[in-house]
């Protein structure tokens, strides 16, 4: 340490002092504080072993954590914040070129959700006398331009560092964001290799303890009291209950808040398990993949209140849900963004001191006792119809469904279950049971193929004492399976439920439904790709892929299950393992869960010499015709 203009200073590399400010960096909310970053995922290479790998060797109380996948590691790190109500996260450091750009759909998928992570991919030389470098992309524009800049779309906040007296006001931009409710996703900070390992004098002060006080933000108050003046002159109000609920820890609050009301729930692929899944006014899943109870009651309703929602496609079926002429909504959200869609009385606020204060304005206020009566009706109806699904028992190959309700019923009730991508996740949103806030784990805002084993790292490293199931199709288990030695490595114990239905069944699904006979989906010889299978698919001839011997070689125990007796064992036998297990079964293709009167907007081809094609051409046009804006 020594004085430079009567300020204490600090010699460190840029990535030295990158690396001790991380360490000493807080969260507080509520009163309760803890450190921000609990670790860095990282993969060396020339750009960056000798400035942050020499950086997280030297300074230890940055736990490194190494991985198999650059987008692999963005994915756990965001799964990690999540299951952390994003006031955790682990940083992630690549080298120059392939390793930075490998992150790029990673950045998405976190921003995308507004998940806070921090990227930190080498860049090329600041000095530039030694361009190119290897893993250099030159643009003959510009010398100011790398790969890195891909980022910058897919980033809140992004900067390159070029001197190393640039790195303190970065940080700081960086943490603003990170930390910021509103704000908050990728953020990607730049590091030349030559500048990751210069010599700076840094101020001392800058590696101070630093806690950044996470606010809850209060609605205006008049913006209240017109939301109360429209929910109490509503005939037919709905809450769409999004992920704001439980990242802002809102959910009891929502339950009282719907107990002193009787309004009731449809719940968003990020806001499942807002509510109780047997509370007799949770409706369930709401939109393309929702229930008949939410999709019937979201139909007539007169009024909206989306709760930490921003209202995707999946969620307004692609904005025909809504249907009575004179709906209006109210937007909970700290997010302005989201707050303004459809038209809305915006209510600015944290969801969980909003719903505080609307109750008590709200106070004597109850729906009409036929429609509450109504939304339990379709409620324990609804109940009923997963237990049905639940119950089939399909032959020769076990129905997605079944093995869904099998999981859901032999987990621990504490369990978490994360999924992102293919069939699986619109079964599970209408289908999975949530027994808590985080037993349901879905991204889907990015809906990224790969996540699911990555993402079940991560929350296994953020809740170590749940179980963890990762529910992945062979889609996505052949996109990336890699981080299950990382699981392994750092004994995180996973549960895989691997289930093969020999290719892309969700888009083999869609493509049937626009005409095109599944054309491209089947794991099959590029011969018979282009053959419409039957339901056993005796028509084509497999790829001899042994899935649960590759699983074996990525150093997992495998039970490999043939129907539905086997598979409940085999789960059993899985909890009881003390390891990583991957739970393998082929399950049926072509058995799907009903779509319960939602629709999604994907245009069918508006000229082609198919006749099935041309007949759900028209039958889009009439769909099309029920979309709307809404307007307020």
């Amino acid at each position: 340490m020594r004085k430079e203009h009567g300020m204490s200073t600090t010699r460190l590399t840029v990535a030295q002092a990158l690396v001790t400010f991380l360490t000493q960096q807080y969260v507080e909310r509520d009163g309760h504080e803890q450190r921000f970053f609990a670790g860095c995922f990282g993969i060396f290479g020339h750009g960056n072993v000798s400035g942050m790998g020499q950086a997280l060797q030297q300074i230890p109380a940055l736990r490194y954590y190494q991985a198999r996948n650059e987008q692999a590691m963005v994915h756990a790190a965001t799964a990690f914040t999540k299951t952390a109500n994003r006031l955790q996260t682990i940083a992630c450091t690549t080298s120059i070129g392939p390793g930075a750009t490998n992150m790029v759909t990673g950045a998405a998928t976190a921003t995308i959700n507004r998940l806070p992570v921090l990227l930190l991919p080498g860049d090329i030389f600041a000095r530039r006398n030694v361009d190119p470098v290897l893993q250099q992309l030159e643009w003959a524009q510009s010398r100011d331009v790398s790969a890195n800049d891909c980022f910058k779309p897919v980033s809140k906040y992004w900067d390159r560092i070029n001197r190393p007296d640039q790195l303190s006001s970065a940080l700081r931009e960086a943490m603003r964001v990170l930390t910021s409710p509103s704000d908050a996703g990728a953020v990607t900070l730049a590091l030349p290799q030559d500048v990751q390992t210069e010599a700076y004098d840094f101020p001392t002060a800058l590696f101070a303890p630093r806690v950044w006080h996470i606010a809850r933000q209060r609605p205006d108050s008049a913006a209240l009291r017109r939301a109360v003046a429209r929910i109490r002159a509503a005939k037919r109000p709905l809450i769409v209950a999004g992920g704001g609920v439980i990242y802002s820890d809102a959910t009891a609050a929502l339950t009282a808040f719907v107990e002193a009301t009787g309004i009731p729930v449809g719940e968003t692929m990020a806001g499942k398990g807002s509510l109780r899944y047997d509370h007799c006014l949770n409706l369930g899943a709401i939109g393309v993949t929702g229930t008949f109870a939410a999709n019937q009651i979201a139909r007539d309703a007169d009024l909206v209140i989306g709760i930490g929602t921003r209202y995707g496609d999946f969620t307004t079926s692609s904005k025909t849900a809504f249907a009575d002429p004179n709906v209006h909504f109210i937007n909970i959200n700290v997010c302005e963004l989201d707050a303004v869609k459809h038209g809305a009385t915006m209510l600015g606020g944290d969801a969980r001191v909003t719903l505080e204060e609307l109750l008590i304005a709200l106070q004597g206020y109850t729906v009409d006792a036929d429609y509450r009566a109504t939304a339990q009706r379709l409620s324990a109806a609804w109940d009923v119809e997963v237990q049905r699904i639940y119950d089939i028992r399909l032959t020769p190959l076990p129905s997605q469904g079944e093995l869904i309700g099998a999981v859901n019923d032999l987990s621990d009730p504490s369990a978490i279950m994360v999924c992102a991508a293919g069939s699986l996740p619109g079964d599970l949103h209408k289908l999975w049971r949530a027994r808590h806030p985080k037993n349901y784990h879905l991204e889907y805002g990015n809906s990224c193929m790969g996540y699911e084993v990555a993402g079940g790292l991560g929350i296994k490293m953020a809740a170590p004492e749940r179980e963890v199931y990762v529910m992945v199709g062979d889609g996505s288990w052949l996109m990336m399976s890699t981080e299950l030695v990382t699981a392994i490595q750092e004994d995180r114990k996973l549960i895989v439920i691997l289930m093969d239905n020999d290719g892309y069944k969700s888009i083999g699904g869609l493509s049937r439904s626009l005409g095109q006979e599944g054309f491209g989906t089947r794991y099959a010889y590029s011969h018979d790709n282009r053959v419409t299978s039957d339901a056993d698919g005796n028509d084509v001839e497999r790829i001899p892929v042994d899935l649960a011997q590759n699983a074996r070689s990525l150093g997992a125990t495998v039970i490999e299950c043939n129907d539905y007796d086997s598979f409940v064992a085999g789960i059993a036998q899985a909890r009881a393992n003390t390891t990583t297990t991957v739970v393998y079964v082929r399950n049926d293709r072509y058995h799907g869960v009903p779509g319960y009167d939602s629709w999604w907007d994907v245009p069918p081809a508006e000229v082609s010499t198919s006749p099935e094609v041309q007949q759900k051409r028209a039958e889009w046009q009439q769909n099309r015709i029920r979309e709307r804006d809404y307007l307020g």
